[in-house]
């Protein structure tokens, strides 16, 4: 993808926040990097630091460990529920996952020190981070308390309702692996909700 079309999705993200007035979101297109990954693309290796963190605009990466030798999905970063970032990033730490291109993506691709540049120059964008950053705590706490009350059958439904975005984009043996459930199983509980 060509910088300009990059460009465009970013100044279409950008402009979804009202507090971000016009000429600063044209500033911010031309400064914030943008990188275009293609399909099965590995961002980050387990073990190695994390030197970027990502922004989704167009794309699905996944995030993935390996658990007494099985690969185990964790969590599916789309461009709907946003931040790819880890403690890792944050304290320069080995990564305990991989992040993988799932589809060809878009992502805005920050380091530390342009970051700090950036919210140095644009108090407004640190605002919107901070936003954007307590909206997925708070998101993915209230998907953890799900996740440990519900039976595999309500998982499923709820993985349905809350992440459309996913569903129909990756193998069903990775959405198996992020419910914490076998491809069999799942597989039962599909026929199970389709003969209800």
């Amino acid at each position: 993808m060509n910088r300009e079309k990059a460009k465009e999705h970013l100044i279409t993200f950008l402009s979804a926040f009202p507090s971000l007035k016009d000429d600063i979101v044209l500033q911010l297109a031309e400064m914030i990097p943008v990188i275009a990954p293609t399909k099965g693309t590995i961002l980050l290796e387990e073990n190695k630091v994390q030197e970027e963190c990502y922004f989704v605009l167009q794309g699905l990466v996944r995030q993935y460990q390996y658990i007494d030798g099985i690969e185990r999905t964790t969590e599916f970063y789309t461009e709907s529920n946003g931040t790819v970032s880890s403690v890792h990033y944050t304290d320069k730490s080995p990564s305990t996952f991989y992040l993988e291109c799932m589809e060809d993506c878009l992502l805005i691709a920050g380091n530390m020190e342009i970051d700090e540049a950036h919210f140095e120059q644009f108090p407004e964008l640190l605002e919107i981070t901070k936003k954007m950053l307590e909206n997925d705590l708070n998101k993915a706490k209230l998907n953890h308390t799900t996740f440990i009350l519900s039976s595999p059958k309500e998982r499923y439904l709820h993985f349905l309702k809350t992440r459309p975005d996913v569903s129909n984009r990756v193998p069903l043996h990775q959405i198996a692996s992020y419910l914490g459930m076998t491809p069999e199983s799942l597989s039962r509980i599909r026929k199970r909700i389709v003969s209800d």
